[in-house]
């Protein structure tokens, strides 16, 4: 990996990790949770956000996390519902940024000269690849990761519980899919199915 590329790659990352843990905040937030507020997490500031770790397993993996917002699902009319919205927000923030993304492609050519524009054009491919990465790494169904919290809302009530009771032994069993690449290979295929699903809209 080149110095230009760590370099474009470091506002990419704090740019895609604000986006999802501010998204995350705010559904819990509009979903009558207060916690994320008084954390001061409905911010796009990524030093509210930041997990030095999870960055830089960002930066040489494609794939990592970020401080996660704390959220009090006792405020939510509907619990299960509730948890499995605010997990759906941050993968689905950033594929959404993934999509705006690459709809600014479509119009760079014309607005830069041609050294300015390959760079800006190498940057906006990182943003996509990192979004789409950080989406994908958060829709694996293990917990803690947001995956594991929309698999639970969709099961059975009685299902989701005991699903949610392994979540003690989520950490562990995602360090092992980390080192053992397993964890790259659940994600391909997830971020070729987002890849071609923000490939559906048109761009300019």
């Amino acid at each position: 990996m080149s110095i230009q590329q760590i370099i474009l790659m470091v506002p990419a990352i704090l740019f895609a990790i604000s986006v999802h843990e501010f998204s995350h905040g705010m559904m819990a937030y509009r979903l009558g949770d207060p916690t994320p507020k008084y954390q001061g997490r409905l911010t796009l500031n990524p030093m509210a956000h930041l997990d030095p770790l999870g960055a830089l397993m960002l930066v040489l993996f494609r794939f990592g996390w970020a401080r996660p917002v704390i959220v009090n699902p006792h405020y939510f009319k509907d619990r299960r519902r509730g948890m499995m919205l605010v997990g759906l927000a941050g993968p689905l923030a950033n594929v959404v940024s993934a999509w705006v993304f690459r709809l600014t492609l479509g119009f760079l050519p014309s607005l830069f000269p041609l050294r300015v524009g390959m760079v800006l054009h190498q940057f906006i491919l990182l943003n996509i690849a990192i979004n789409l990465g950080l989406a994908a790494f958060n829709l694996i169904p293990i917990p803690p990761l947001d995956g594991s919290k929309i698999l639970a809302g969709l099961m059975p009530a009685r299902y989701g519980i005991i699903f949610q009771r392994l979540e003690i032994y989520g950490p562990v069993l995602l360090l092992v899919l980390l080192f053992t690449g397993i964890a790259g290979r659940l994600m391909s295929p997830i971020v070729s199915f987002l890849g071609r699903l923000i490939s559906i809209f048109p761009t300019i």
